[in-house]
């Protein structure tokens, strides 16, 4: 059976197939199909993982902190890597490695894990479907991120036609969970919306990236002003995620379950 006991072994072997596979995609100009394919062989050992400990828990690994960020981890490898794929910036998979990396640290040095409960409010059928956008999503918005620092660095006009795309990606999952949580939300509690502390950061973040995509439909907007609103809207996706459980305003919030 393979429980959190084992993620150290799996964490090893996939983090030597995600660090070889950053390391071969810096070295070449064009895109390197072994290291496309050893950060493939990673995500796949972190798959394996994560369906072992799922049956092992009896329940999807959704409920604590420590297992949202075993997802975002699984989903940066795969955004990093079709962001490689697709437009061939060489230096996505080691900072998307460097990500997926130090998020798997923190469960190692703090494991937020295990708690096995599974509260009423979450055996819904929206759970799943609704964690899960949201993880795909923060990863999608994790690759813009990364590109808005190299852009706000060193400016390239095709780097702002690749965050369009990510954006639009990422913006369109998010949205899909909020909607997704509205329903549960109103399944479980009564109510669409509440201006729960996590909810109300939901909303600023989402209207963050929303101002980027309605600043790109303007001309004269200039570059770095663009990257700064979407790393600025990357931190507040970073304080709706887990920052709001350190608020003096999460106490008594709904979603105080995300908290082991």
């Amino acid at each position: 059976m393979i429980s959190w006991d084992n993620f150290e072994y799996f964490v090893a072997p996939a983090a030597l197939c995600w660090i070889a596979g950053a390391v071969l995609s810096a070295r070449q100009a064009t895109r390197s199909r072994a290291a496309l394919w050893a950060t493939l062989a990673g995500t796949l050992i972190f798959a394996v993982f994560i369906a072992g400990l799922w049956t092992t828990l009896s329940r999807p690994p959704l409920r604590t902190m420590g297992e949202t960020r075993l997802w975002y981890s699984f989903f940066l490898s795969i955004s990093g890597l079709i962001t490689y794929w697709r437009w061939r910036y060489r230096w996505v998979l080691p900072f998307a490695t460097l990500l997926a990396l130090v998020f798997c640290m923190i469960n190692i040095l703090k494991p937020e894990i295990h708690d096995q409960s599974l509260m009423p409010a979450l055996q819904s059928p929206w759970f799943i479907p609704h964690v899960t956008v949201y993880m795909f999503s923060y990863s999608v918005l994790g690759c813009s991120f990364i590109l808005s620092c190299i852009g706000l660095y060193r400016h390239k006009p095709e780097y702002l036609d690749t965050l369009d795309q990510l954006v639009y990606v990422g913006l369109a999952f998010l949205t899909l969970g909020m909607l997704s949580g509205a329903v549960w939300a109103k399944d479980a509690w009564g109510n669409y919306w509440s201006w729960d502390p996590k909810e109300t950061w939901a909303a600023i973040t989402w209207f963050g990236y929303l101002l980027y995509v309605h600043l790109r439909l303007m001309s004269g907007v200039s570059p770095r002003k663009l990257y700064l609103i979407l790393i600025l809207s990357f931190l507040t996706l970073q304080i709706c995620w887990y920052g709001v459980n350190y608020l003096p305003s999460a106490e008594g919030s709904v979603h105080v379950y995300s908290q082991t």
